[in-house]
């Protein structure tokens, strides 16, 4: 059952349909302005899984190996003599590890830990991590993990990335670093992800890239108290989950909030994303950065007050740069590159009260083997050795354009997009929509110098908006930072975009 709105039902995934079953976010009119306050209520009172988590069993599963709480690295211990494919039933209490850093549970293939009622493995800040090695679905669920310190950009709960992995009906909080790390085919169920340094989730391989990753769900909240970019400025080291080199994931139905900084950021060559029925509201920083990165489908999320901390930060500063709350860098729709769909798809969507809408953005001096490159020595998807990108090659087919992650094919239709300046507490620069590049200087080498990637980005990489619903007073920038227009100037020539759309401005407040 969902709440028709326009021509189309709103997200269904169990979370937003829990929303929707409130009335809080549907509206009595296609014209009519949602309610923001009673839906952020509904969310935090049907997404509960960190206040209500899954109760593990009460007794020993049959055959299970019990652990006991009192006797200190009994659970690794336990592990160490028993076969593959041993459950391990931890009773109720705090389980400890031996107090070595290194003194992490290595299961072996196809074990399964369980966690009675009550049950948490903490490392009482002495223990870098809590479940690693190589071993392959491994299945974790109904226990606490806590108080582990991994270092910067690793990770407690599968920290090793190994495969197969099902972490479900577990809480992940108040670690350093990463609660967890991903490889592939793992799945994340109904988890809670919560206050941990840096990362909710780092699904990073150190070798190899990661395919088949669900994340269903879930609720990813404070994540970042550390809050690294502060520590490390520009470092793009933070979020509540940051994907890299993700080859197929469906993140859906999870309540992602108050984290610091972004709330989901897949960074390099990520492709074939599935981002569809989420919550994501306030979060300091945007509610979804997809970069250098290749075909998506983002429908049906609910997304509000987000990037409100940031945005508001780079404004103060005078920053001229549309920030928004849904970020395209350098991303997009790549038909060569195997998916389910050739471009990235952004519909069905409640935008409502964040700073600013959707930026498309293209830096003319990001490309393979740039040193402009923040991604370090990656290439693009499409070229695999990365000194080719250089001169005399890049200046001609087919490097020109395989060289460069570009923002090209997104499709951005059938969304709702709300803004009370108001409710976001600004004047300026939180009511903009955006497709644009810098002009390209550097290296000296460059091939895209000047305005050519700014001219591609806005009239010639097939980048639309169309029959979406526009209410508040909304503003559109297009080629550079100074092309601010309106409504009009923005559905005319030369950028004809928004056919078919609907726009009500109201007093900002």
């Amino acid at each position: 059952m969902g709440i028709k709105w326009r021509n189309w039902a709103l997200p269904t995934a169990p979370l937003a349909l829990a929303l929707l079953a409130t009335g809080c976010v549907g509206t009595s009119d296609a014209g009519s302005e949602p309610k923001a306050g009673p839906a952020t209520s509904a969310a935090r009172s049907v997404a509960r899984v960190c206040a209500k988590p899954a109760p593990g069993p009460a007794k020993a599963p049959a055959g299970a190996v019990t652990v006991d709480p009192a006797v200190v690295g009994d659970l690794a211990a336990k592990t160490r003599s028993s076969p593959p494919n041993t459950t391990f039933w931890l009773r109720p209490g705090r389980h400890r590890l031996d107090p070595d850093r290194y003194s992490q549970v290595i299961p072996k293939k196809g074990n399964r830990y369980v966690g009675a009622p009550g049950a948490v493995l903490d490392g009482g800040k002495k223990n870098q991590y809590a479940f690693g090695g190589s071993a392959r679905d491994v299945t974790i669920r109904h226990l606490t993990v806590q108080r582990f310190v991994a270092p910067h950009d690793e990770g407690v709960v599968n920290h090793d990335s190994a495969d197969g992995w099902v972490i479900e009906h577990t809480t992940i909080q108040r670690n350093s670093a990463a609660g967890l790390m991903a490889g592939s085919r793992q799945q994340v169920r109904a988890n809670c992800l919560r206050d941990n340094g840096q990362y909710g989730m780092n699904a990073y391989k150190a070798k190899g890239r990661i395919t088949g990753l669900v994340v269903e769900d879930n609720e990813i909240v404070g994540n970042n108290t550390g809050d690294w970019e502060r520590k490390r400025k520009g470092c793009g080291c933070t979020g509540g989950i940051k994907f890299w080199a993700v080859d197929g994931a469906d993140v859906r139905g999870n309540w992602v909030h108050d984290n610091r900084g972004t709330g989901l950021w897949a960074d390099t060559n990520n492709n074939d994303f599935r981002i569809e029925g989420n919550v994501i509201e306030a979060n300091d920083g945007a509610a979804l950065i997809y970069e250098t990165s290749y075909n998506a489908v983002i429908r049906k999320n609910i997304i509000r007050r987000n990037n409100w901390v940031e945005g508001r930060r780079y404004a103060d500063r005078g920053d001229t740069f549309p920030f928004a709350t849904l970020y395209l860098s350098e991303s997009g729709g790549e038909p060569r590159i195997k998916a389910r769909t050739d471009k990235i798809d952004v519909s069905r969507n409640l935008l409502e009260n964040n700073w600013s809408g959707i930026t498309l953005w293209e830096n003319a001096d990001r490309f393979c083997n740039s040193p402009a490159n923040t991604s370090s020595g990656d290439c693009t998807l499409l070229v695999k050795k990365t000194d080719r990108c250089a001169k005399p090659g890049i200046a001609t087919a087919p490097l020109y354009a395989d060289c460069r992650w570009k923002t090209q094919r997104v499709d951005i239709h059938d969304n709702r997009f709300v803004l009370d300046k108001s409710v976001v507490e600004c004047t300026v620069k939180c009511d903009r929509m955006a497709v644009l590049a810098n002009y390209g200087t550097y290296p000296d080498w460059s091939p895209y110098k000047g305005e050519r990637v700014a001219e591609a980005i806005t009239r010639k990489q097939h980048n639309r908006w169309r029959d979406n619903v526009y209410v508040g007073p909304w503003k559109f920038v297009a080629h550079d930072p100074s092309q601010v227009l309106d409504f009009g100037q923005w559905q005319n020539t030369p950028y004809r975009q928004d056919e078919g759309s609907t726009f009500r401005a109201r007093d900002g407040g």
